[in-house]
């Protein structure tokens, strides 16, 4: 592919989201969630684990701690007992307390639902603000890069190789697509990445978006 300028990417993409949209719709988000509250947690659990494992122990803690009230007065063991499965359970396990008391004492029991609030959050970084911006409350101020965003982002020619961090990767994906298209973004290509753009064995020769992307290493 020939090398583009902004305007030819910008294009590539739009062409993209259509078949995106086409096949996946708006993207539905993987964790299991009732309300804005438990969506942070599950998204804090879900760091360097899969969406599945969460899914498995989100309803014990809910069940058990259904609210910012309840998780901010949780006993650290019981929490700890619960999550244990997903690994690095410690450090999430006081990560979700202490996300759960910061919500009850800085902002009365609700999440903020702006993005330099929700980062003031413990555990909350911007991937995480990002994610809850987008669908807890529909008001996308970025692109949630996890690992299949940026993994994709850099298959399909959006990302160079000295894009190499989450922030670096938004931003370029910020410029090409428009504000409209952040919300379903990430959902979009996490169901992309999982059917067709996986890391080791990617399907590129059944892929939809094949013929508009550049991966050098194409099957």
């Amino acid at each position: 592919m020939a090398r583009e300028n902004l305007t030819d990417k910008r294009a590539r993409a739009a062409e993209i989201e259509r078949r995106m949209f086409e096949r996946y719709g708006e993207g539905a988000c993987s964790l299991d969630h009732i309300d804005p509250f438990t969506l942070t947690i599950a998204v804090v659990l879900s760091a360097q684990c899969t969406d599945a494992a969460v899914n498995k122990v989100t309803p014990i803690l809910f069940a058990e701690f259904p609210d910012a009230y309840a998780l901010a007065n949780a006993p650290l063991a019981r929490v700890e007992e619960i999550i244990h499965p997903l690994g690095f359970f410690r450090t999430k396990a006081k990560k979700v307390i202490g996300c759960a008391q910061t919500v009850v004492c800085d902002f009365g029991g609700v999440v903020p639902r702006t993005m330099d609030e929700l980062t003031r959050l413990p555990g909350v970084g911007r991937k995480t603000a990002n994610v809850v911006m987008a669908q807890a409350f529909r008001d996308a101020q970025g692109i949630a890069v996890d690992t299949h965003v940026f993994r994709i982002a850099h298959r399909l020619g959006f990302a160079t190789r000295n894009d190499d961090t989450p922030e670096k990767v938004e931003l370029k994906l910020l410029r090409i697509y428009p504000k409209p298209d952040w919300l379903f973004i990430n959902h979009q290509w996490v169901h992309f990445g999982r059917e067709f753009c996986q890391a080791r064995n990617p399907r590129c020769a059944e892929c939809f978006v094949a013929d508009v992307c550049p991966f050098p290493a194409k099957r």
